[in-house]
């Protein structure tokens, strides 16, 4: 008999659906494997086809182990990509999506994945994003969701705000256009609530390295001083935040971000107010601080250092970040090599105050320097200060600035509280009601899901969709007064940070989810998916879960036990795109060569976290082995036909029937 692919796979296909051989049983020693799930975007292309082959193998091996599995699959399925779709397609985004999460599924099976399809999920479902405003609302009660005027990231083709984890070098995550500044009324969760907990690695024993070293640099602790500089033009006092104490004695200006809240209150009383209007509007375009020219303007304004009471000059410049410390820094050129950059610039002066120890080869003296020394040495024109080993000043000087009034030990986060606001349709509508007598007010819990209407107008041309009467118009729950709706909708990646709950609870209604199973499965032992996700989905979902502890409803700190992240799919050298013209269709391979020739050549073609070259010789290669094993087992058959198996194979714990093993084939 010839190895025909097509008609064995869908023979056993046929029969593991039959025997609901994947099905879930809470019992017994319990394997949760779990791959990231895919975004609705028309098919699943050769990265998908890697990341679920894995995991496929390792749900396999846990089954013959004799554990009881945990499998699913669903859909990530809100977002821009179904809005963008409606406008250039004239579809629906609900069409869009359903359309495409059916073509996913046919795929999925045609690759015969051992996942358990009744615990299937699809994120634009009312009864799935009702639970994400239900957590909203859970989170608005403790403090942890709020609203305030902020700065956002802008993406204008997108028309939408981003979150600081999706701006990437200056530019969108998604369509890679530039992102710009703007100010708006925003809804936050309070992420930097558990910046501690967050990076503490103690349950991530099984996480790459690399993984954990991305959230800690992302979260960003700092243990430092916050020092105050009186402003006497402007009768107010500054605060800066520093971790180099020991440097303070040659601070010789003060910089403020372009964002920092006392900027219009400088622009307006400024001589150089003209030149301070132009840098703001050059400053708008979110870049790298790292990468861009320093460039800044004089305030015409003057600050005092408080340790011996010096003026120095007051300026804005764009590589001081908003969101780090206060926004405001202490320019210390002659050791830091940023501040070096821009006094030299700038003209401006240049103090040592820590000198190398042991004594080497000077890189100049004041005036005359040609590097920032930034290393630890001896303090020198630092007041009763100099002398001393700069480490021992930096705690020294902290004490005494606490002492004096002049400054407090605290620490920083480089961590900023999570923006979910989107001005998109495609997405979770916020459960909040704006009333004039009342305020803000929460939709009640009896009246979710707050319906996403579908009779709306998708243009793309900025404003939400959402802005409807009969969407917005409403009565206040409180006093049943005239009222609007928020029209602003979730970040998508609020769907993603806890849809592994979900699944584990089968068909729950009455509750996000079932907490015996979820706590029977939880965490999830095998984690599989992209290190793109690292500082994104991967953060949010531990804080989630945290969050989640905290209210009760779960009784486990971290939502994956194990994580792996798998390398991608290059063809030509290049990640696959349709734009590089190089994508593999993988229902092509599944046609020309059988899914297990396709899975074969994904497993061996390299080491799961190792990027994996394409190779058509390769696949070629992987259909001859299985044509050879296919012919070595037909030569063997029939002498095999008396063997008796000595020992039995390993019990599941259930299907006491003798058939064929669900793994089969």
């Amino acid at each position: 008999m010839k190895y025909e692919p097509a008609e064995i796979e869908k023979k056993w296909q046929r029969f593991w659906e039959e025997k609901k051989s994947f099905l879930t049983k809470p019992e017994g020693k319990k394997s949760y494997i779990l791959e990231m799930f895919p975004y609705t975007s028309a098919q699943i292309h050769m990265g998908h086809v890697r990341n679920y082959t894995i995991g496929d193998v390792i749900a396999r091996q846990k089954m013959m182990a004799g554990y009881s599995l945990l499998h699913p699959i669903g859909y990530d399925s809100f977002g821009m990509p179904a809005e963008n779709a409606a406008i250039k397609q004239k579809i629906h985004p609900a069409n869009w999506t359903y359309r495409n999460a059916e073509t996913i599924r046919r795929q999925l099976k045609l690759l015969g994945l051992s996942y358990d399809w009744n615990r299937e999920v699809i994120t634009c479902a009312p009864d799935y994003y009702r639970w994400n405003q239900y957590f909203f609302l859970k989170l608005f009660e403790q403090g942890l969701a709020y609203r305030k005027k902020s700065l956002a990231n802008w993406c204008h083709p997108c028309k939408t705000i981003l979150a600081n984890e999706q701006v990437i070098d200056g530019k969108c995550w998604r369509c890679s256009s530039e992102v710009t500044q703007k100010e708006l009324e925003q809804w936050f969760f309070r992420i930097t609530a558990y910046a501690e907990e967050l990076l503490d690695n103690s349950g991530l024993a099984g996480w790459p390295e690399r993984v954990k070293i991305m959230q800690a640099n992302w979260i960003g602790k700092s243990i430092g001083v916050e020092i105050f500089f009186p402003v006497p033009a402007l009768n107010q006092t500054l605060s800066v935040f520093t971790t180099r104490a020991d440097t303070i004695f040659g601070a010789t200006y003060v910089v403020l971000s372009p964002d920092h809240p006392l900027v219009p209150e400088i622009t307006a009383v400024s001589k150089n107010r003209p030149e301070i209007e132009s840098f703001l509007e050059r400053s708008r375009k979110a870049k790298d601080p790292e990468e861009m020219v320093k460039e800044g303007v004089f305030t015409g304004i003057k600050a005092h250092n408080p340790v011996n009471n010096e003026e120095i000059p007051l300026f804005l410049a764009n590589y001081v970040l908003a969101g780090y410390g206060t926004g405001a820094i202490m320019a210390v050129p002659a050791h830091d090599s940023r501040d070096f950059e821009f006094a030299k610039a700038y003209n401006l002066p240049i103090r040592e105050v820590i000198l190398p120890l042991p004594p080497g080869e000077r890189v100049g003296g004041e005036g005359t320097m040609q590097a920032a020394y930034e290393e630890p040495g001896i303090l020198v024109n630092s007041g009763d200060f100099s002398g001393r080993p700069s480490e021992e000043g930096k705690e020294k000087i902290a004490a005494w600035m606490e002492q004096t009034g002049i400054g407090k030990k605290t620490i920083h986060y480089r961590l900023r509280d999570w923006c979910i606001s989107r001005q998109r349709y495609w997405g979770t509508p916020i459960p909040i009601i704006y009333c004039k007598k009342c305020g803000i007010v929460p939709v009640p819990e009896s009246e979710l899901p707050v319906i996403l209407p579908r009779d709306v107008s998708i243009t793309g041309a900025g404003g939400s969709p959402l802005d409807i009467a009969s969407f917005v118009d409403c009565a206040c729950p409180h006093c049943q007064g005239k009222s609007r709706r928020e029209t602003d909708t979730m970040d998508t990646f609020v769907d993603s940070s806890w849809y592994f709950l979900r699944y584990a609870s089968g068909d729950w209604k009455d509750k996000p989810f079932d907490p015996k199973e979820v706590n029977f499965w939880m965490p999830v032992d095998q984690y599989i998916g992209g290190i793109e996700h690292a500082i994104l989905h991967l953060l949010y979902s531990r804080f989630f879960v945290k969050t989640l502890r905290d209210l009760g409803l779960v009784n486990f700190n971290e939502p994956f036990t194990n994580l792996l992240c798998q390398g991608m799919v290059i063809k030509d050298g290049a990640k696959m795109s349709k734009s590089k013209g190089n994508v593999v269709d993988p229902e092509a391979m599944i046609k020309r060569y059988g899914a297990d020739t396709v899975r074969l050549f994904i497993l061996f073609a390299a080491p799961p976290e190792m990027d994996l070259e394409w190779s058509d010789h390769g696949m070629e290669g992987c259909w001859r082995f299985l044509n050879r094993v296919w012919n070595l087992a037909e030569n063997l058959l029939p002498s095999a036909q008396n063997i008796t198996p000595t020992s039995p194979p390993p019990s599941r714990g259930r299907n006491k029937e003798k058939e064929p093993s669900p793994l089969a084939g």
